[in-house]
This record gives C-alpha cells, sequence and structure tokens, in this order.
C-alpha cells in the first residue's frame, strides 16, 4: 500500500518537472490561440444566429416562421452532429481555404461550426427569459423594433447571456482537446500524443490539470461578472 501510495504521488510530483512543462507549455499557447478565435467567432455568429431565431419566430418583432423553422432545424442538424464528426467533416474544407488540414487554423472552422450552434440556441433561451411585458411596454411607446432588440432584450437578458457564454467557452476548450487528436495541437494532441500513446502519465496529468485551472478561471470570471451586472441592476 506505501509502495501503491509512493509511486502515486511520485507520478504527481514529476508532472511539475521541468521536462514535462517544455513539452506542455507550448501546447497551453496552442489551446489559448484555438479557444480564443474560436470564442470571438461563436460569440459574434452565435449572437446574431440567437436573435435571428427569437425575432422571426411567431411571436418575434418581425415574424417569418417559415425562415425560423428551416433555420431552427438546420442548427438542430448541426448540434445533433458530434464534434468528432464535425471535425472530420470540415478538415477537407480547411485544406481548401487554408491549404493544410492540420494545426490549430485548421480546426477552427470545425470548432466554431460545433460550438456555434449550441450557443445561438443559449442566445435564444436567454432572451425568451427577458419578460414579455418590457417588450410590450415597449412596443407601445411606438419604439423601433431595432431598438427593442439593441435596447430591450440584450441588456435584459445579459447576465444569463454571460453564463451562457461562459458555459459555450469551456465548451470550447473541451472541443479543443478533442480537436488534438486530429492534429489540431494544443494540450488534447499532448495528452494524447505523449501522454497516453507513450505512457507518460506524468505528461497527460499536466496537461489535464491545465485544463482544469483554465476551466475554473472561465467559470469564476463568468459567475464574478454575472452576479455583479445582477447587483448592480437591482441596486439601480
Amino acid at each position: 500500500m506505501n509502495m501503491q501510495n509512493n509511486s502515486f504521488w511520485g507520478v504527481i510530483r514529476s508532472a511539475f518537472d521541468k521536462n514535462v512543462w517544455e513539452i506542455v507549455t507550448p501546447a497551453i499557447v496552442d489551446t489559448l490561440y484555438m479557444t480564443l478565435l474560436t470564442t470571438i467567432f461563436t460569440l459574434v455568429l452565435g449572437v446574431i444566429l440567437g436573435i435571428i431565431l427569437v425575432v422571426t419566430d411567431k411571436q418575434g418583432v418581425y415574424p417569418m416562421p417559415v425562415f425560423n423553422k428551416i433555420l431552427g432545424a438546420m442548427v438542430n442538424i448541426l448540434r445533433s452532429l458530434p464534434s468528432m464528426i464535425l471535425i472530420i467533416l470540415t478538415l477537407p474544407l480547411s485544406r481548401l481555404l487554408i491549404g493544410r488540414a492540420y494545426g490549430p487554423e485548421a480546426c477552427i472552422l470545425a470548432l466554431v461550426a460545433s460550438c456555434v450552434p449550441m450557443f445561438g440556441r443559449l442566445v435564444e433561451s436567454s432572451i425568451l427569459e427577458v419578460s414579455k411585458g418590457k417588450i410590450e411596454a415597449a412596443k407601445a411607446m411606438g419604439t423601433p423594433n431595432y431598438y427593442i432588440i439593441l435596447k430591450v432584450l440584450l441588456p435584459e437578458a445579459l447576465p444569463s447571456l454571460i453564463r451562457a457564454f461562459t458555459i459555450t467557452i469551456i465548451a470550447v476548450i473541451a472541443t479543443t482537446a478533442l480537436a488534438g487528436s486530429f492534429g489540431a495541437g494544443g494540450l488534447g494532441d499532448v495528452a494524447i500524443r505523449f501522454g497516453y500513446s507513450r505512457f507518460k502519465t506524468d505528461i497527460l496529468i499536466a496537461a489535464v490539470l491545465v485544463l482544469i485551472v483554465i476551466v475554473q478561471l472561465i467559470q469564476l470570471l463568468g459567475d464574478t461578472v454575472s452576479k455583479y451586472i445582477i447587483k448592480k441592476r437591482f441596486l439601480i
């Protein structure tokens, strides 16, 4: 039993070895790079998608039921595909656009295609939580529809949107780890190629610890910002 404990703690200690971090550190940079670019595209496209889904609903400010159903069906199709399948399907497109199907840039398209539909639905859900009374009051005062979207729907849904965005960033990080097995690089690639395939448990543990720390920091930041906005709104 003592020998097993010594072996366990020995692996943990070796995960903080300098040689291990010489391998893990560049992977952290790649993961943060993929996460940042994917997050930017996902934020912009997801918010636009969510707004369109809300305003074109039959009870929205620009009712377009047929268009809404078609768009919703497309979103659901993309959401139903596992991230691994989306990565496989989009790699040929990445090769066509950037000339290669490996590296962080090649998998960003797959990451965006995987995360935008999810975030779009979360945005839709957050906006739909806004009180109908506030929307009706704005309409009664003759407020233009675009003003209702920008000044009523989005501000009122902001705390919920931030929580949804936090969830999405964490999902992006998880998907980057999966993309590592398809040549994207990053912590997922290091964990699989060095940690799992070569039985280097210390590298695997180091990569997992970094992922845990990044996710915890993002969750903490998202919760803090959301609570601050709610508290400030309550005080006002």
